[in-house]
């Protein structure tokens, strides 16, 4: 009997001897776990809020410097195109505020803006696209022919550039007869929307990029078929520019595509600024230089050659003295 008290008071010692050291440990440990909690959570919130203020540093920063280059607009635009006229074309998922800023940012630059094309998601559709080669054959002038390599979108550029575009200066404002029924046909067969008279000849363009890349296994397809009818746009006129965000610039975008579309580079100018006041304007600037036979790639994405083309340079007044010499 005492053996076996003797063992019962040992086994209930050693459980008491653990509660006791649990809860002693636990006290000891309690205040400087919480106090290192405590201490690590100020940290992180003066380090958010100082991030915070940088943050809204900077956003009240560039909503002055945009306030103040739209104050100046105006000016630095003043004349840049006159008397040219600008067809606008817009793809499904562009930004109608963007479009709708910059179509105010030419007029004040002295330009006309003829109408705009808006293309449908048919208009990139590959499911669709033997429907459109039919339509193009058909309505195309008898006397149009295509390159044996073009494709089904390279065909619709050449015919619409017949259609909206010109380089003669007689023919801008005047539809084009011999493709009279080429906008309506294209509208009719749920390729693209009217607004105004894209049909009375431009002489530059301006297509606005979708905000987002395409996507799916159609996305490459889809991005060529808009570099394609900018490319025959360009052709048809004195010049077209590309204008999106800089989300049209990242990894299959559209502006991305035709930037790495060496021989379409060359001859076509894109902008990847087009949301910011600044952007807007070097549009005009770029049309500008479209005009005068230069192209570039501008904004701060991937592949730009500098934020805005060059001024051009002056072409010096003769003196008096090199008159009469």
């Amino acid at each position: 009997m005492i053996d076996f008290r003797y063992h019962l008071v040992s086994i209930v010692a050693i459980f008491l001897a653990l509660a006791v050291g649990i809860v002693l440990g636990t006290t000891l440990l309690e205040d400087p776990a919480i106090r290192s909690a405590e201490e690590l959570t100020r940290q992180l919130t003066a380090e958010k809020q100082e991030q915070r203020e940088q943050i809204d540093e900077v956003l009240g920063q560039s909503q002055a410097t945009d306030s103040f280059v739209t104050t100046l607009m105006p000016k630095l635009v003043d004349g840049e195109l006159a008397g040219e006229q600008v067809l606008l074309v817009e793809a499904p998922g562009t930004n109608a505020a963007v479009r709708e800023a910059e179509q105010e940012v030419l007029t004040a630059a002295g330009a006309l803006v003829t109408g705009r094309l808006s293309l449908t998601e048919r208009f990139f559709d590959p499911k669709s696209v033997g429907v459109l080669d039919g339509l193009v054959n058909q309505l195309k002038p008898a006397e149009m022919t295509f390159a044996t390599t073009a494709g089904t979108h390279d065909k619709v550029a050449t015919l619409l550039a017949a259609t909206v575009m010109t380089t003669d200066q007689a023919q801008v404002g005047a539809p084009n007869e011999a493709t009279a029924a080429v906008l309506t046909g294209l509208e009719t067969g749920g390729f693209l929307n009217i607004d105004g008279d894209p049909d009375k000849r431009a002489t530059v363009a301006v297509m606005f990029a979708p905000e987002n890349p395409f996507e799916g296994e159609g996305a490459p397809a889809q991005a060529a078929a808009f570099t394609a009818l900018a490319g025959g746009l360009d052709a048809g006129g004195k010049g077209l520019v590309i204008a999106g965000a800089d989300t049209a610039a990242a990894p299959g975008g559209v502006i991305t595509a035709l930037r790495e579309d060496a021989e379409l580079a060359k001859r076509v100018s894109t902008v990847d600024s087009a949301d910011l006041p600044a952007g807007r304007i070097v549009i005009v600037y770029a049309l500008r230089e479209q005009v005068s036979g230069g192209a570039g790639q501008y904004g701060t994405g991937q592949g730009v050659s500098a934020f805005q083309p060059v001024e051009p340079t002056p072409t010096p007044t003769p003196t008096s003295t090199e008159s009469g010499s």
